[in-house]
């Protein structure tokens, strides 16, 4: 019995270890820089504010960086300074 042990022992504790990468790979795809974070508080707009309420923050990141790739402007210039900006003052 004990020899069954020290033989599992490894196996599972290597598995686990596996397992646990797994884990950290698909979290660190997930993460976002703080200075992303930053950027998009300051020049969100509504509709990115309202993406991050749907999709959570990674695909409302993607959506403000599509938004910005496609340059923009009339959209960038009046809502995004104005309304979160008050907002995450208060």
């Amino acid at each position: 019995m004990q020899a069954l042990a020290v033989v599992l022992f490894p196996v599972l504790l290597t598995l686990f270890a596996l397992a646990m990468e797994r884990v950290e790979s698909r979290l660190s795809r997930l993460s976002v820089r703080e200075d992303e974070v930053e950027e998009f508080l300051d020049q969100a707009d509504q509709g990115d504010v309202a993406a991050l309420a749907r999709e959570g923050f990674p695909g409302a990141l993607a959506r403000f960086h599509r938004r910005r790739r496609r340059g923009s402007t009339e959209t960038e210039g009046s809502t995004s300074h104005h309304g979160l900006g008050t907002r995450r003052a208060s």
